[in-house]
């Protein structure tokens, strides 16, 4: 009979017992909380790329149209730079690619009249579709009126008659820093224009010390 107490106040005891409820909760719960701070991570992770894309637009177009009196591919090359620097937390020297278009009216009438990229320069390795000039080459619009203005076609943009204009676009290749099944590797692409301020000469002048950037070429900041 005693035995009989003894094994019934054992088996009260243990069903009693609530020493083990706190880490078998824990560990039901570590996969939502773990789940939740990597999608924490990446989401941040993603909006800091999104806002150097935009920063590398506004800063190039802004540096390249403030250059006075003339321009020289000194200037350009020096205000690409600013992209290197920016993006230097995202790696978008080999994910990234700057197009810079200078834009002027082609000063012609009738059906040819429209804007005209007077020159381009391009820097960045990313060597994707969405990474190339998406609306025009260097002299389109020159002779004739295929290019009516800059940017989508709900944001259409163009140079006025008495001041040109700095177009640029820029493209960039998300990398993930937790995994591609979150967010995945979506390009992310931004545009920004200012218009030229106090150049008199708008033409790109040649420079010995500084290489062409041009369009054809793929290589990091």
């Amino acid at each position: 009979m005693r035995a009989r107490l003894k094994a019934a106040c054992h088996r009260i005891t243990l069903i009693r017992d609530r020493g083990g409820v706190a880490l078998i909760e824990f560990a039901l719960s570590l996969p939502i909380l773990l789940t939740l701070a990597l999608l924490g991570i990446e989401t941040a992770h993603y909006a800091i790329a999104m806002m150097r894309v935009n920063q590398i637009a506004t800063s190039v177009a802004d540096n390249v149209a403030r250059v006075r009196d003339s321009i020289s591919e000194v200037d350009v090359n020096e205000a690409l730079l600013s992209a290197d620097l920016i993006g230097q937390g995202i790696d978008f020297g080999s994910r990234g690619r700057v197009v810079v278009s200078s834009v002027s009216p082609n000063g012609l009438s009738g059906s040819k009249a429209g804007q005209w990229i007077r020159w381009q320069r391009c820097t960045g390795a990313l060597n994707i579709a969405e990474a190339k000039p998406q609306y025009g080459l260097e002299g389109k619009g020159k002779t004739d009126g295929t290019l009516g203005y800059m940017g989508a076609s709900t944001r259409r943009i163009t140079a006025s008659s008495a001041v040109d204009m700095i177009f640029v676009e820029v493209t960039y290749q998300y990398q993930p820093v937790v995994g591609s099944n979150i967010i995945g590797s979506p390009i992310i692409r931004s545009e920004a224009s200012y218009s030229v301020r106090e150049r008199n000469i708008e033409d790109l002048q040649p420079s010995a010390s500084a290489p062409s950037k041009t369009c054809d070429k793929y290589s990091a900041i």
